[in-house]
Parts: C-alpha cells; sequence; structure tokens
C-alpha cells in the first residue's frame, strides 16, 4: 500500500508523523483536549514542536491529564514540584501559565458552557480550509489569530500570542493548512 504524501514538516520520526495523520488539523471539539494543547503551544514557545510532543506524556502527567479544574487547584508547592520534573518544560513562567490559564479557562466555560463553544464561535462552528501548496504559503499568525489572542488575554491568559494561538487554531482542527498536495489536506481525505 502507498502512503499518501505528507506535509514537508512531517517527519521523520513516527511520534512527529502520527501527530501529523491522525491529530493536527482535524476537529478537536473535547474541552480537556482544547486545554492541553492551548497548554502545550503555550509551553512550546522557543521551542520545537517534537520537543514537546516527546514529552506529552510527561506533560499528561505532571497536569493531571490536562483537567483545568484540577490544575487550577495547584499550588506554590506543586510548582516547586513540577520545577523539579526533569520529564516536563522546567519554565516558572510556563508553569505558573498553565496554572492560570486553567483558572481563566474555567471562567470561560461557566461563561459560555464550554471553552468549545467560545473557540469555535470564532469560525462559526466550521473549519476554514486553506489551501498552500508549499510551506512558505502558510502563515504564522492570521488577523483571526490577533484577534483571539487579544480575547485571551484580556480574559488574563499568558503565554497566547498570535502565534501560539495560531498555532492552536491549526492543531485543533479550526483551521487546516495541510499542503494542497498533502493526502490528509481537507479536500482528499476520505474521512
Amino acid at each position: 500500500m502507498v502512503q499518501p504524501s505528507r506535509c514537508d514538516w512531517a517527519g521523520p520520526e513516527q511520534i512527529y508523523l502520527d501527530y501529523h495523520d491522525n491529530e493536527w488539523g482535524r476537529p478537536t471539539h473535547d474541552d480537556r483536549a482544547l486545554f492541553e494543547l492551548l497548554s502545550l503551544e503555550g509551553m512550546q514557545a522557543g521551542l520545537s514542536w517534537i520537543t514537546i510532543l516527546k514529552k506529552r506524556e510527561a506533560f499528561r502527567a505532571a497536569f493531571a491529564s490536562f483537567d483545568p479544574a484540577a490544575v487550577a487547584r495547584f499550588d506554590e508547592a506543586k510548582v516547586e514540584e513540577l520545577m523539579g520534573n526533569a520529564g516536563i518544560v522546567r519554565n516558572r513562567r510556563k508553569i505558573v501559565s498553565v496554572i492560570e490559564n486553567a483558572k481563566h479557562f474555567l471562567e470561560i466555560q461557566r461563561e459560555f458552557g464550554s471553552f468549545d463553544r467560545f473557540l469555535w464561535a470564532y469560525v462559526d462552528g466550521r473549519p476554514i480550509v486553506n489551501s498552500p501548496k508549499t510551506p512558505a504559503e502558510v502563515p504564522a499568525s492570521t488577523p483571526l489569530s490577533d484577534r483571539i489572542s487579544r480575547d485571551l488575554r484580556r480574559r488574563g491568559f499568558t503565554f497566547v500570542g498570535s502565534t501560539i494561538v495560531y498555532s492552536l487554531l491549526q492543531s485543533a482542527g479550526l483551521v487546516d493548512d495541510h499542503l494542497t498536495t498533502c493526502g490528509w489536506h481537507a479536500g482528499r481525505r476520505s474521512d
């Protein structure tokens, strides 16, 4: 069986291929999964995504499977414990950001009924399917990610700059930026 072509960034490591093939660009509506992606995208700032993917299971263990209600209860003792966890990114600002963002995430859930409803309202509940032919045509940010970033920062979130938010939109499937030559581009997928 011939494997379909993939986006240029996917590979060569299996963890990267699996992420590309099974997650990236697929619409995500589960609030816990959205909180995980938001947190991991913030943790990735200044690092490579492959670094974060390799640490993902350790992040899940350290951050209560990204249950925002549990993470929102983390205290200073927990921050110190996390700072000693070699399996995750040990950056105090990023760790504190995940905890504080969990609190704001819960506020959005109370206001909108779910974070999913809040986030997907920006795209009227339908993914934006772009048709980039080359990696150079995939933007790092857009006016949409600028707007969402401003809204999240206004609500108290940190590590949610426009580039991080655009990566969240891609990873959670609000934006499909698979290359048109990629077998996973929405126009070519069978699912």
